[in-house]
């Protein structure tokens, strides 16, 4: 049916088209600290992006550039187009910063933990230096814009720290290859963590700030149309939305996951992981200071951060659908106790990382049969850094100057080095298409406890089911709308989550994250049938 589908749309010179629909957006267990309702509802000097009072799309509109996507990349790639004098506007189906940004820690870093040895060794030095010249000019965009617009984000410099429990030598090789490279790197055992390490790398000079302020202030310089929904794109640049058209010269694609399959072939270069957040308060900052941001550079670890008088404590990162540990809030909480016992959880949320398998972001042409729509995906975790540095690159890109850092970053290259996640990444695929129409032992509703979830199986088909704590149940398909995988369940989010490109849904089967772009399906029209 998805090649019967191509072949028709592009004899109609249609590149695109949308294949579902959702009402409503789905609803997140947590709200992270940076969408604190006293900071967007205010009217204070912070507020003033207007975020309440942007339209939606209504009619046609001719542009030079359309970017589609209004998180922190979009937003910053049509701020260097517009200060460039092109003409650009932005399409954004939910609400600016609604997405992957408002979950972020936050830190503006070229810190990007073990990278630059692996990055030597599979790509050679001159694209390694690429990589890190990029994202340290990244830090040093992101202070003049602020200090052009004048904008009270929080932005400070602080030191970054990737550090080791158990492998001094694995610090110390990085630091040598990051030397090499020109960062301003040097090894430490001394830190300000509550425990002791073997060591860590230091980079000095970085940055964090709060997301949502510097965002608002900046697409309140830009025309952007939030709650419209792309729902066609032409080859020749015309997009189709819910309430009117666009007519596109060149197109960007910055909606976190490319939702164009093909061309392209984003869902089997990328896959999605999930890591989990708190903000502790009272955290004597006296007794317990913290001078940097750190990182354990095993994906078991934590990250620490501090935001005014908060404790950010993050860790519990796995890929989508696979859940290692069952509670990641539970082990970030112990963690909290046992480090910082006179805090207390204020805020928790989760964020979730477009992955690529040499870990560099895909920046640049969307395709090579796609010359006029170009892409900005696979951050890797490092979303801050990388979108700068995607509107820096495509922003030449675009208006024809020459970028000494874009080779490293383009969509198309050689990755010798990510050839075994790619290959795992397309096993796990298989697997869980595989698996969504095999009959295997499935779960009895019976046997499903109160606040969690099961699956069963309904005249032939997988049925997932959550029981609520008040002893309600909530049925849907564990068929992902977006190319068929069996979807999980998450107990720490209490979603169903596809384990092949990270598309994720609350109980009631409402989306949440793309790539899917509809809902599972209307849970309430199997209750009455099953129970």
């Amino acid at each position: 049916m998805l090649n019967l589908a191509i072949e028709v749309n592009a004899r109609m010179g249609i590149l695109w088209k949308e294949y579902g629909t959702f009402k409503e957006e789905g609803i997140e267990r947590g709200e992270s600290l940076w969408v604190q309702k006293q900071y967007r509802n205010d009217t204070d000097e912070n507020n003033i992006s207007n975020t309440d009072l942007r339209s939606s799309l209504k009619g046609e509109i001719n542009t030079e550039v359309a970017v589609i996507g209004g998180g922190l990349a979009g937003v910053l790639i049509a701020y260097l187009l517009q200060s460039r004098g092109v003409p650009v506007v932005v399409l954004e189906c939910r609400k600016a910063g609604g997405g992957a940004t408002k979950n972020t820690t936050a830190k503006i870093t070229s810190g990007h933990s073990l990278i630059y040895k692996k990055l030597i060794t599979y790509k050679g030095e001159q694209r390694a230096r690429e990589y890190a010249m990029a994202n340290q000019e990244a830090i040093q965009k992101y202070k003049d814009i602020i200090n052009e617009l004048q904008i009270n984000c929080d932005f400070e410099h602080f030191p970054n720290y990737i550090y080791s429990l158990s492998d001094e030598q694995k610090i110390r090789q990085e630091v040598d290859a990051a030397l090499r490279l020109g960062l301003p790197a040097s090894f430490t055992k001394e830190t300000t963590l509550p425990f002791k390490i073997k060591g860590a790398i230091r980079l000095d000079n970085q940055a964090q700030f709060h997301p949502l302020k510097f965002l608002d202030a900046v697409a309140s310089k830009l025309t952007i149309y939030e709650n419209t929904r792309v729902k066609q794109i032409n080859k020749k640049g015309l997009i189709v939305t819910d309430g009117g058209k666009v007519r596109a010269k060149k197109v960007v694609v910055a909606t976190h996951y490319p939702f164009i399959n093909v061309p392209g072939y984003y869902f089997i270069r990328l896959h999605q992981e999930r890591s989990y957040l708190t903000a502790l308060e009272g955290w004597d900052q006296k007794k317990q200071p913290l001078d940097g941001m750190y990182l354990d550079e095993d994906q078991k670890g934590f990250t620490f951060r501090k935001y005014n008088d908060y404790l950010i404590l993050g860790g519990g990162s796995h890929r989508v659908g696979k859940y290692q540990p069952l509670d990641a809030y539970g082990k970030i909480e112990k963690a909290a106790q046992k480090w910082y016992p006179h805090t207390s959880v204020k805020y928790t949320w989760s964020s979730q990382d477009c992955m690529t398998p040499d870990s560099i972001p895909y920046i640049g042409r969307y395709s090579v049969r796609t010359p006029n729509i170009y892409v900005a995906t696979g951050f890797n975790k490092w979303g801050m850094s990388s979108s700068m540095v995607s509107a820096m690159i495509i922003s030449d890109m675009i208006t024809g100057r020459d970028n000494k850092n874009r080779n490293v970053f383009k969509p198309r290259r050689l990755m010798l080095s990510g050839s075994p996640k790619l290959l795992k990444d397309v096993a796990i695929i298989t697997i869980s298409l595989l698996s969504e129409h095999l009959n295997i032992p499935h779960d009895k509703l019976k046997d499903i406890q109160k606040g969690k979830a099961g699956v069963i199986r309904h005249n032939g088909q997988r049925v997932g089911v959550y029981r609520s704590k008040d002893d309600k149940y909530y049925f849907v398909s564990t068929k992902c709308p977006h190319l068929g995988c069996k979807l999980e369940w998450n107990q720490n989010e209490m979603t169903w989550d596809c384990p092949c490109h990270g598309s994720r849904f609350d109980y009631h089967g409402k989306m949440i994250n793309n790539p899917a772009m509809s809902d599972t399906f209307d849970s309430c029209r199997l209750i009455k049938k099953i129970k």
